[in-house]
């Protein structure tokens, strides 16, 4: 993508479909007068006096225990300098959502206009009474040392400025593994950190903490090595200042054992690496240039232990890895600040993850055989799931120990299970989702790319290398439609009406009626066919021409799947196909099955349905938790409705008896456990997160999931093909841009899934 369209895309998306990123959410109910009358005057009166009385009630009452400011005055914007309190408004806004979607943490963004330390310092203590925590952000040395001192000193919650410190526990945790594979001593290895803003300072004093020796630590700014004899120094710089006879980098580089770099790009050269001493450690952190490129370092030394601040390369220290669990923690246990004790906390939880077992999924997204802790795995990868429940536990736990918490918590089995509960926000699922799709693009076809949103959809899939687009369709108009959006992308476009196809339309044709000669098709029909998008696209993917197909934005649904089931036909073993969709909702992802196909289906039916959409799920990496849904609850009413139901569970508790799935139940009682506990102790879903819902006919699932998507905002992926031999996609008509760049991923995911059992 070029830089212009990167910027006119950066600029819509900020800007639409509402300009932010970020916005407040009622989180009560306010329909009514009473409503209206309890959430302000005069109800509202009532907390605030308990709150008068024992101020700690505000955590009771209002927001504040999950509320953390993100505070800057914009001197020191990371890769943009100080360009003020309103211009960094925008990266606020994006470390806000940051904080949302890792960690489930409300923000407000607060831009102080004010460079003077005991102005803006007496700004933040002004407002702190609304927050549980704050997150000092992009302030620049000295200043933000002393703004950080003082409003650790002078408030009573947690307060953390992340560019000193999330640097540090991160690249401290790394440091400690890397040690450890090096078979090193950190007492006694030379460190070389080139750089001395917040983050070096910050950083060098955490790796003292673990153990490093100061006197064997030289540090570097613009001038070259802190020297003792340099003269004037700020009070960090001279905290490292160095009597050593060495004056530049190069001579600090030699026969060390560590490189941390915060500085500028470039700087770094070949020869300086091999200058190091054996098992060479280097962090090279400038971002998104760092001190030496990682291909560049890894050629110089082949026992290089190595990480930057970049997701394309192995060992990335990013800060999202530390900062949302660590307030996570710090809020949860109503910590008054976020001590040495928590960071160190976060340092060893961090560390220990890199070493256990990584989940399959993280595997898949990283496009992995198997992460294993070593040389290029010192440091989790930020999409793992398993941060939000191993990292704010040891944070909380280290400011119980330490004394900082005032609300200590009892019962961590139970805190654990909250902190997983978190997990459920749909934006996880579509990242892991697209970033799976990436690890092995295959091509797709886009049978309606005439469409001007189609092929929005196909650009996506494009620039973000989700897939290979194949385009159908009628090329001028395509042509016109892809200089209209800027679409440069050189991709393969098909018109099968044309000439220039005859080809490859006979090859189909004789193929299909070869194929569906005994169901009186002619070979004339056949050529017919062919001239049809749809019949063209399927015939691509069942000659190897192309992984999966994507249709149906233009057309009934009808209409679309009849040429599908024609020529895909079914996987061996399956005699119904059915569809599913998934919904990301706010409790996690659900699926919803059959929501376009079956229109009544029998009990063996929807048992073979509910099969289908159990292995779907298992290909998302999600444990299935299955109800079989009705408006009666276990044997509650004889009609044939409910009766079919029960038929089909008996049948599956029967032949599959591990499945965890049970019904007839009503949808509340599926979806509320302690409702299910309270009144069906004996069923299956009792303690269990139900995540995949059947229903007993067409009408049902296809009406429930369209009032999800419209009603309450619930993100909808599918219609999931289920069952068919080779992917193939029906997307609904007029689907969104969104939901096709989806759907592709999915296609894509499929057709990884097809090439592994060799379909």
């Amino acid at each position: 993508m070029d830089s212009r369209k990167k910027k006119n895309e950066a600029l819509k998306y900020h800007a639409f479909p509402k300009p932010g990123k970020i916005e407040v959410v009622p989180t009560k109910k306010y329909a009514t007068q009473r409503d209206l009358s309890l959430a302000y005057s005069p109800g509202v009166a009532e907390p605030c006096l308990a709150i008068e009385k024992n101020p700690s009630d505000a955590y009771k009452y209002t927001s504040k225990g999950n509320l953390v400011a993100v505070i800057t005055n914009g001197t020191a914007v990371l890769g943009l300098g100080n360009i003020g309190p309103l211009a960094s408004k925008p990266v606020m806004e994006g470390k806000g959502l940051l904080f949302k979607i890792f960690a489930d943490i409300d923000v407000f963004d607060i831009e102080v206009d004010a460079t003077d330390v005991d102005k803006f310092v007496e700004t933040v203590k002004a407002i702190a009474p609304t927050f549980g925590g704050i997150n000092l952000e992009d302030i620049k040395a000295p200043e933000a040392f002393e703004i950080e001192r003082r409003l650790k000193e002078e408030l009573d919650i947690p307060v953390m400025h992340d560019d000193q410190h999330g640097t540090a526990i991160i690249s401290a945790a790394a440091l400690k593994n890397a040690i450890e594979i090096a078979k090193k001593d950190i007492s006694k290895i030379h460190i070389v950190v080139s750089g001395a803003g917040a983050a070096a300072v910050s950083c060098t004093r955490l790796y003292i903490k673990l153990g490093a020796n100061p006197k064997n630590i030289v540090m570097l700014d613009s001038k070259g090595v802190i020297r003792k004899d340099r003269g004037t120094l700020t009070t960090e710089k001279a905290e490292f200042a160095t009597d050593r006879d060495i004056h530049t980098l190069e001579e600090a580089m030699n026969t060390a054992d560590v490189f941390i770099g915060l500085s500028q790009p470039g700087i770094v050269t070949p020869a300086m690496i091999k200058s190091m001493a054996d098992n060479p450690i280097v962090f090279a952190l400038a971002n998104p240039i760092p001190e030496i490129d990682y291909n560049s370092a890894v050629k110089a030394r082949k026992d290089i232990i190595m990480a930057t601040g970049r997701s394309d390369n192995p060992n990335q220290v990013n800060n999202v890895l530390g900062f949302p669990f660590i307030f996570r923690g710090a809020l949860d246990v109503r910590a008054t600040k976020i001590n040495e004790e928590m960071k160190l906390a976060a340092v060893h939880a961090l560390a220990n993850l890199a070493k256990h077992p990584v989940p399959e999924q993280v595997n898949i997204v990283y496009d992995e055989v198997s992460l294993t802790f070593g040389k290029e795995y010192i440091i989790p990868k930020p999409f793992d799931p398993r941060l939000i429940y191993e990292i704010p536990p040891a944070v909380a736990k280290a400011a119980m120990d330490s004394g900082v918490a005032t609300e200590p918590i009892k019962d961590w089995d139970k805190y654990r299970d909250e902190l997983m509960e978190r997990l459920g926000t749909g934006s996880k699922v579509i990242r892991l989702l697209h970033n799976r799709a990436k690890s092995n693009p295959k091509k797709v076809v886009f049978a309606e790319a005439d469409h001007l949103d189609v092929l929005k959809a196909a650009q996506i899939v494009y620039d973000e290398g989700i897939g290979t687009p194949i385009l159908l369709g009628r090329k001028e108009t395509i042509l016109g439609l892809k200089r209209e959006i800027g679409f440069s992308g050189d991709v393969e476009i098909i018109d099968p009406k044309t000439d220039e196809e005859v080809t490859r339309k006979n090859r189909f044709a004789k193929s299909y009626w070869k194929a569906r000669q005994r169901n009186g098709i002619k070979l004339l029909d056949a050529q017919k066919l062919m001239r049809e998008r749809n019949y063209f696209a399927a015939m691509m993917v069942n000659e190897g021409e192309a992984d999966a197909v994507i249709t149906g934005y233009s057309r009934n649904y009808s209409s679309v799947v009849k040429p599908i089931l024609e020529l895909i036909g079914m996987k061996d073993g399956v005699t119904r196909v059915a569809a599913a969709n998934l919904m990301l909702t706010k409790r996690g992802p659900i699926f919803l099955a059959d929501t376009t196909i079956n229109l009544d289906p029998t009990a063996e039916q929807l048992a073979k349905i509910s099969q289908l959409t159990a292995s779907l799920a298992k290909i998302f990496h999600i444990k299935p938790n299955i109800a079989m849904l009705s408006y009666s609850n276990f044997g509650s009413s004889d009609n044939q409705n409910a009766t079919k139901i029960a038929k089909a569970i008996e049948y599956i508790h029967k032949e599959y008896p591990n499945v965890v799935i049970d019904g007839e139940i009503q949808a509340d009682f599926a979806l509320n456990p302690e409702m299910l506990k309270k009144e069906f102790p004996f069923s299956k879903l009792v303690d269990k997160k139900v995540n995949v819902l059947i229903f007993p006919n067409l009408d049902a699932a296809n009406i429930t999931y369209k009032l999800m998507k419209e009603l309450y905002d619930a993100e909808s992926i599918g219609p999931i093909m289920l069952g068919l031999k080779k992917p193939a996609h029906i997307i609904q008509l007029g689907a969104s841009v969104d939901e096709m760049v989806n759907m592709a991923a999915v296609a894509v995911i499929d057709a990884q899934e097809c090439e592994k059992r060799k379909c």
